[in-house]
């Protein structure tokens, strides 16, 4: 490996981004935009062997989980070291539509798996470290795995549990060798860094690339295929949300098994030529993030709603952080009190966006318009998306309805055909000529749209419809509150009433005072039937591996 900065030339600054437009006027891009999507494609090959060839520069720069010991590496070396691990993969006879469950931390050998299945045609299937060795068995069998990809740390949770998964025939294992596993180091030192394209069965735009489990938020996790032309889509998500330069370093924080690795670690900045950043620490370190940013001069940064809640509590004029150009939220729409701390402490704002494992960024705030806090700003270029009532009729302006996507052929940009070998699933989504996303919004006079809560999160209270993500909103105006969910509690005259979870800033204790104190806050704040008529106070949330609160579990909880 050159494991080396490599700088690219001013010629190689014209890559791959160009032929999407700069958006100066979002009117006339939305207006007029359309995305071609080629007969074959292979984001290997069309992305990473292009620029390996024709724009070398650092693709990534991996970062300990102390930060100490950092690593660059090319996209030479991403090409060479994803080529020897598809070889590695062809030689254990895995083959083009073959499944393989990937489940590895951030480490370079996850990017080198991921593009090597990616250029073989094996589907990868990205699991996040954090699963049980039952949620393993689960996602094998449902899906038929024939491979399995992980560290020697996780291993052992798939070992509990390879005797009930007959369709797993071949074991990889990154790190300490084990009895019938193969060891990845190996395998990949015996095969060549050369792969001969004309042994491989090309891949069209519309073949399996990769497979998704939803968070299960309400269910048990349904499978998301995602084909070849969806990595080619999230050039949308790049130029425009993302805002993303040839020159920038980008950081995503974001867990590995999640459909935002794809976002913002994998297929959307490397199709701009971007520099990202791979950091392997565990958990979340407010005080050395903020150092690394600093330290490797991050220019775009996106994070989920907590980690920004976070560093809203700290004192931000302690770091320096005048390389940040561009700040984007994800996981859910931010909180206005935060985004407002962010801004008086930085000079940028944070520009929410909104998409899921289904789709690319669909909905999302952009330089080229101005940013109203709370929303989640206005749909993608190449993206239909609007508020629709239950038998797909086009919302009226401020009123709650679903946030769909239109169904056209061929289908949006990026967007999924249907969940894989469940067609009751497809059919509650796909309805009345439109995609149902599962979510509930409202779209204002300017074309804004604002997110209320998922369909079975809106609480209805005596006649009142209330979105449990405004309530959690206006409670962390409040300094004792870092961290708010709510929920409806069944009640017997109102229907419901709203009950929040609430998660408390240092140097405040729970009591009684203290509840009737933020019921008050609450009342004065916004309107009163929205005030919380029960709190319960929690050390933590739950939330899924992606960040999101599991509000489907309080609910369970606060029903007793």
């Amino acid at each position: 490996m050159l494991n080396k900065l490599v700088n690219s030339s001013d010629s190689a600054r014209r890559i791959m981004r160009m032929f999407l437009p700069e958006m100066t006027d979002y009117d006339e891009i939305k207006s007029q935009f359309k995305l071609e999507i080629p007969e074959f494609y292979n984001f290997g090959f069309d992305v990473i062997e292009k620029m390996a060839k024709e724009h070398d520069k650092t693709a990534f720069i991996a970062v300990d989980n102390k930060g100490e010991n950092i690593r660059h590496y090319a996209f030479s070396d991403l090409d060479l070291a994803s080529n020897q691990f598809a070889n590695a993969l062809l030689a254990t006879g895995a083959k083009k539509g073959d499944f393989a469950f990937v489940m590895l931390p951030r480490i370079p050998e996850w990017y080198f798996t991921m593009i090597g299945c990616c250029k073989s045609g094996v589907v990868a299937m990205p699991g996040t470290a954090m699963l049980s060795a039952k949620d393993i068995e689960y996602r094998i069998n449902r899906s038929k795995a024939k491979l399995i990809i992980v560290t020697s740390e996780n291993a052992i949770k798939v070992d509990e549990v390879k005797h009930l998964c007959p369709t797993l025939k071949t074991f990889i294992v990154i790190g300490e060798a084990r009895e019938g596993w193969q060891c990845y180091s190996e395998i990949t030192s015996h095969a060549s860094d050369t792969l001969d394209k004309t042994q491989l069965e090309p891949t069209r735009s519309s073949d399996l690339m990769i497979m998704y489990f939803t968070s299960g938020t309400t269910a048990m996790p349904k499978m998301v295929p995602r084909d070849h032309s969806y990595a080619l889509a999230h050039s949308i998500t790049a130029r425009y949300w993302m805002d993303l330069k040839e020159d920038d370093i980008h950081w995503t924080l974001s867990d590995t098994g999640w459909a935002k690795a794809a976002w913002g670690m994998l297929f959307s900045p490397w199709q701009m030529g971007v520099t990202v950043i791979l950091f392997n620490g565990e958990g979340f370190d407010a005080e050395l993030h903020l150092k690394l940013i600093e330290k490797l001069g991050v220019t775009t940064f996106c994070a989920p709603p907590t980690i920004y809640r976070v560093f809203a509590q700290m004192d931000l004029s302690q770091y320096n952080l005048t390389s940040i150009r561009h700040a984007i939220g994800a996981g859910e729409p931010l909180n206005p009190e935060v985004i407002k701390v962010w801004r008086e402490a930085t000079g940028s704002d944070i520009y929410d966006g909104y998409g899921q494992t289904e789709t690319i960024n669909i909905v999302a705030n952009y330089p080229a318009i101005p940013v109203k806090p709370g929303s989640m700003g206005k749909p993608v270029p190449g993206v239909d998306v609007h508020i629709v009532d239950e038998e797909g009729n086009v919302s009226d302006v401020d009123t709650v309805g679903h946030i769909a996507i239109r169904i056209t052929e061929p289908l949006a940009p990026g967007m999924f055909a249907g969940y894989w070998q469940d067609d009751e699933a497809t059919a509650l989504s796909f309805r009345n000529g439109w995609y149902l996303t599962g979510d509930t919004g409202t779209i204002d006079e300017d074309g804004y749209i604002w997110f209320v809560g998922r369909s079975d999160d809106v609480i209805s209270s005596s006649g009142y419809r209330i979105s449990p993500f405004e309530v959690e909103s206006y409670l962390l105006e409040h300094p004792a509150v870092h961290e708010s969910a709510a929920v409806g509690k069944p009640d017997e005259i109102r229907g419901e009433i709203v009950k929040a979870f609430i998660v408390l800033a240092p140097n405040f204790e729970p009591s009684d005072v203290l509840t009737k104190e933020l019921q008050d806050f609450m009342k004065k704040t916004t309107a009163p039937y929205k005030y919380p008529r029960e709190i319960e106070y929690r050390e933590s949330l739950p939330k899924t591996v992606s960040g999101k609160i599991r509000r489907v579990e309080l609910r369970e909880e606060g029903i007793s």
